[in-house]
C-alpha cells in the first residue's frame, strides 16, 4: 500500500510538472521564478567539460537555490536518450545541449518547449551561422576554430592567410606545420576550407554527387605534392600539446579548447590564435527545453542565466568561449572581433562526410 502511495504522489508531481511546462507561457516572469524554486533542481545534459560547467553553474545554484545536476555522457549518447524519451510523459532531460548545426536534424516544434516564456532579451542569440533556432533554441556557447601558433616562431605578419601562403610557409619550415584528420574537428575544418579555396566547390550544399566529389578531389593534389612538409596528428588535444612542447609551430585548434588548456596550465599562455582569411569552420552549441521536461520551470530559469549577458562574460573569462550575447564582454577572447569575418559556416551534410572519407582515402592513406 506504501508503495502504491509513493508511486502515485510521484505520478501526480510529475504530471503537474509536464502540466505546468504547457502553462508557463501564460505566467509572469516572477511566478516562473516562484515556481522554480519550489521545483528545487533540474538536470542539464551537456556532453563536454562536465566537471568545469557544475562548478561555473554554483553561482546559479547560489542565487535561487536550484540545483543543478550534469550527468555523464557523450553527444551521442544525450541525443539517442533524447530521442528515446520523447513520448515519455516525462523526461529526464530538463535542458538539453547540442551543437548548433544538430537541432536542424530533428523537428524543433514537436521535440522542444517554446521559450517564449522569457523575459524579453534582444541580446540574445539564436540565429547562428545560418542556422535559425526560432523560438525553441538558445545559442550559449560560441566555438571557432583556426590555427594556434607559436609567436616565438612565427611572427604575426607572416601568419599564412591563403593555401598558397600556406605551401610557402611548409616549404620554409617542413614538419612545423601539423593537422589532425580525425578525433576532433579542428583538422577537418583546416583541410576542407583548403579544399573549398583551392577548388571552388559549394560546401554549403550538402548533395552528393561524383562531379563535386571529382572537382574537390582536384584539390587532394596540394596535400599530395606538399605531404613530406606537413605532419598528420593525432587529435585536437595532440596537436595543441606538440605546438606547447615547440615540436610543432602551427595547427589547428579550438579557440575555446585552447583557452581553456591555457587557463588549467597545461598549454603555454603565449601560445596564439588566429583565423585565417581563407576561413574556417566556426559556430557554437545551443540549449532547449524538452517539451515534457520534469522541472519546466527550473529550467527556463537556467537558460534565462546561461545565455544572459553576465553568463556569456564569464564563459568568455573563464572558458574564451565567443559570447552569444550582444551585451557580453569579449576582451578575453583570442581573437579580435574583426577576424571573426573570416569564420565560415560548417560544410552540409552528407557532402561533408563524402569529402572527409575520400581525402582519408586518397591524402592520408596515400602518405
Amino acid at each position: 500500500m506504501l508503495k502504491t502511495l509513493i508511486l502515485s504522489s510521484t505520478a501526480l508531481a510529475l504530471g503537474v510538472n509536464v502540466a505546468a511546462a504547457k502553462d508557463l507561457s501564460n505566467m509572469s516572469w516572477d511566478d516562473i521564478v516562484t515556481q522554480a524554486k519550489a521545483e528545487g533542481e533540474l538536470t542539464w545534459y551537456v556532453w563536454y567539460l562536465q566537471d568545469d560547467l557544475r562548478r561555473a553553474v554554483k553561482s546559479f545554484e547560489e542565487e535561487y537555490g536550484i540545483k543543478v545536476t550534469i550527468p555523464e555522457g557523450t553527444a551521442a549518447g544525450n541525443a539517442e536518450k533524447l530521442m528515446a524519451e520523447r513520448d515519455r510523459e516525462a523526461g529526464d532531460i530538463d535542458v538539453f545541449a547540442w551543437g548548433y548545426n544538430d537541432f536542424e536534424t530533428v523537428d524543433l516544434s514537436a521535440s522542444f518547449t517554446p521559450l517564449k516564456m522569457l523575459p524579453e532579451d534582444d541580446g540574445r542569440v539564436s540565429n547562428l551561422v545560418g542556422i535559425d533556432g526560432g523560438d525553441f533554441v538558445l545559442a550559449f556557447w560560441g566555438n571557432q576554430t583556426g590555427i594556434a601558433y607559436d609567436p616565438n616562431k612565427v611572427s604575426e605578419a607572416d601568419l599564412p592567410q591563403t593555401p598558397e601562403e600556406l605551401a610557402a610557409f611548409w616549404s620554409a619550415n617542413p614538419e612545423k606545420f601539423g593537422f589532425n584528420y580525425e578525433k576532433g574537428g579542428s583538422g577537418p575544418s583546416f583541410y576542407l576550407n583548403t579544399l573549398k579555396n583551392l577548388t571552388g566547390v559549394d560546401f554549403a550544399d550538402g548533395e552528393t554527387t561524383d562531379e563535386k566529389l571529382a572537382q574537390v578531389g582536384e584539390g587532394f593534389k596540394f596535400f599530395n605534392d606538399n605531404a613530406e612538409n606537413y605532419v598528420v596528428t593525432a587529435s585536437n588535444a595532440d596537436s595543441i600539446i606538440r605546438v606547447s612542447d615547440g615540436e610543432l609551430w602551427m595547427v589547428p585548434a579550438w579557440e575555446d579548447h585552447l583557452a581553456g588548456l591555457q587557463k588549467r596550465g597545461e598549454v603555454r599562455p603565449e601560445i596564439k590564435f588566429y583565423i585565417p582569411e581563407m576561413g574556417m569552420y566556426g559556430g557554437g552549441n545551443g540549449v532547449a527545453i524538452p517539451q515534457n521536461a520534469t522541472h519546466p520551470a527550473a529550467a527556463a530559469v537556467f537558460v534565462n542565466w546561461l545565455t544572459s549577458a553576465d553568463t556569456q562574460t564569464m564563459f568568455n573569462r573563464d572558458f574564451g568561449t565567443a559570447p552569444m550575447h550582444a551585451k557580453a564582454d569579449d576582451s578575453h577572447a583570442l581573437v579580435p572581433n574583426e577576424q571573426r569575418k573570416n569564420r565560415q559556416p560548417w560544410a552540409a551534410q552528407p557532402f561533408r562526410k563524402a569529402v572527409e572519407e575520400s581525402f582519408i582515402e586518397n591524402v592520408i592513406l596515400e602518405r
